[in-house]
């Protein structure tokens, strides 16, 4: 089952519904049926490790070690 954002046209609210073919989707705030499908961009696979690996180089080479573990100190 696919995970989608949505708008409420009638409240404004921003939301993501996990969406089965057989129930429509519902504002969590308001229960209106009337949305807008918003377009999200997908995150690459395998993306977050690297981001990680290259704060935490850059933050041992500024002398930032408090988002290492005492292990990795």
């Amino acid at each position: 089952m696919p995970i989608y954002e949505y708008r409420c046209s009638a409240c404004q609210h921003d939301f993501e519904a996990l969406v089965t073919s057989s129930s429509p989707p519902v504002c969590p705030a308001c229960g209106s049926t009337k949305l807008e499908k918003l377009v999200s961009l997908p995150t690459a696979p395998g993306k977050s490790r690297q981001v990680i690996r290259q704060a935490r180089t850059q933050a041992g080479r500024e002398g930032h070690l408090s988002n290492f573990s005492p292990s990795e100190r």
